[in-house]
């Protein structure tokens, strides 16, 4: 092969779509903007410049295939339904089979394996009777079994764009000027549509048998988590972050236990995708406010140092549902009015919506879930 595989978004096929290109020695072959695992692309660089890692090495893909068929479903070829992700990424080894064997560097974008998780939230529940082991989906000792998947963000540009109402050029200068120009293909080279951003990607966690996502009458429960390491992580108390998690977590293995499935999606988006560091500024503002910490500045102390209270753009977050071929939530497990009408525009249904419990509030957090619910977070009270 002597040039690059033509992308066309959205077609019904794989092989009707095109490969994604944009390995670190793809060449002429090359397709797509920026590189695979873009957020760690500056340890690529340092691996390849002490020698560590050979600017040519492909990944041998033997034995890496999915353990569990997910797709492909109707949205995938739906015109401006998914738009941030390639949803062929998981399959590449055996749908571009042939492309791969004749030298073009293809990888995969989202990884699919099994596996188990311990939470001594869920050990808590199973103390309480809230929950009770079943052997399939949570055992006696709190492991719960899920299905795991990874996915690097794939942008569709011309998408993008028109999901934020811009024009693809603006977005395109927009990302090469705040980059510093590390992209210069983002505008001299306006063929390649397709960029992997240097962003962290989106963790999905399955609760029950994935072929059920095939049948309509499953009942589905949704947690969409953003990141917050340090109260996922640490256990901070001052946010309601990991409580919520934890829930949602309790919520999906009730839900799988009931013949339904339960899905957890952890977006890479540190303090709304400020940035840690803007995020402990903020904490120390608020701290420090003359008038004290209070709901009412809760936002404004955000806005004064970052600019803006909030850059995650929940739009682009119904990509995965989409991809996952979810068309109703039958308990969403949050109270965001941003990502509840996020997937109302999309055309995801929530049938019911489910706050976090008052007991799981940390005592630290009341500013924070005051301020939200004063915003237009959901809340029962109000909702009824």
């Amino acid at each position: 092969m002597s040039k690059a595989p033509i992308i066309r978004w959205g077609a019904d096929t794989a092989q009707a779509r095109g490969p994604v290109v944009a390995g670190l020695d793809a060449g002429e072959h090359r397709n797509a903007i920026g590189v695979h695992a873009g957020a760690f692309s500056v340890y690529q660089a340092l691996a390849v410049a002490t020698g560590a890692l050979s600017i040519h090495h492909r990944p041998d893909l033997t034995g890496t295939a999915p353990p569990a068929a997910l797709g492909p479903f109707p949205q995938w070829s739906e015109p401006g339904r998914i738009v941030t992700m390639d949803p062929w990424g998981h399959r590449v080894g055996d749908v571009f089979a042939a492309e791969r064997a004749a030298g073009l560097d293809i990888r995969p974008s989202i990884a699919v394996t099994t596996g188990h998780l311990l939470m001594p939230e869920i050990n808590a529940a199973l103390d309480s009777g809230r929950l009770s082991a079943d052997g399939q989906i949570l055992g006696r000792t709190g492991d719960i079994r899920v299905t795991k998947i990874a996915i690097e963000p794939v942008w569709w540009l011309p998408g993008v764009a028109e999901r934020l109402g811009l024009a693809e050029q603006a977005l395109r200068q927009a990302l090469f000027t705040v980059t510093d120009g590390m992209y210069p293909a983002l505008l001299s080279q306006l063929e390649r549509k397709v960029f992997l951003p240097p962003i962290g990607g989106t963790s999905v966690y399955l609760f029950g048998d994935p072929a059920r996502l095939a049948r309509p009458s499953t009942r589905i429960t949704c947690r969409l988590h953003d990141e917050c390491s340090g109260s996922d992580v640490f256990g901070s108390d001052l946010c309601t972050c990991r409580p919520y998690l934890a829930f949602g977590v309790e919520e999906a293995i009730r839900q799988a236990q009931r013949g339904g499935l339960g899905a957890v999606i952890y977006n890479r988006k540190e303090g709304r995708a400020l940035g840690e560091v803007v995020k402990l500024l903020v904490y120390n503002a608020r701290s420090q406010a003359a008038a004290g910490d209070r709901p009412a500045d809760y936002f404004g102390r955000t806005e004064a140092v970052a600019g803006v209270p909030d850059m995650r753009f929940q739009s682009l977050s119904v990509d995965v549902l989409h991809w996952l071929g979810l068309r109703r939530i039958d308990r969403w497990v949050s109270m965001s009015n941003l990502k509840s009408a996020a997937l109302e525009d999309a055309g995801i249904r929530i049938i019911q919506q489910v706050e976090i419990p008052d007991g799981l509030v940390p005592r630290r957090a009341d500013v924070e879930i005051s301020a939200k619910r004063a915003s237009g977070y959901f809340t029962t009270a109000l909702a009824s």
